[in-house]
C-alpha cells in the first residue's frame, strides 16, 4: 500500500485535518501490536502512540512520513 500527499486540494485539506485531529487514516490488525511495535521501531518507524490498552483491544500509531497518520491494534 502507498499513502502520499495528494495533489488533489480537497483531499489535502482532508489529510492535514486528519494529522492535526490525531486521527489515523487507516489500521491494520496485527496478531500482536507489541512484537509488531518492537519490529517497525528497529526498522525506523515513528510511533505518536506506543502500544496502549483501550479497553476492548491494544492499538499504536505510527507517521508513515508523507502526512498520514496509521493505527496498527490488536484483532
Amino acid at each position: 500500500m502507498l499513502l502520499e500527499p495528494m495533489g488533489f486540494a480537497p483531499a489535502r485539506v482532508y489529510q492535514k485535518a486528519l494529522l492535526e485531529a490525531s486521527i489515523p487514516l487507516t489500521a491494520f490488525s496485527v496478531s500482536d501490536v507489541h512484537s509488531e511495535y518492537d519490529r517497525l521501531v528497529e526498522l525506523g518507524v515513528v510511533f505518536t502512540t506506543e502500544p496502549t490498552d483501550v479497553g476492548t483491544t491494544m492499538i499504536a500509531v505510527f507517521e508513515d512520513t508523507c502526512g498520514n497518520l496509521i493505527q496498527i491494534y490488536q484483532g
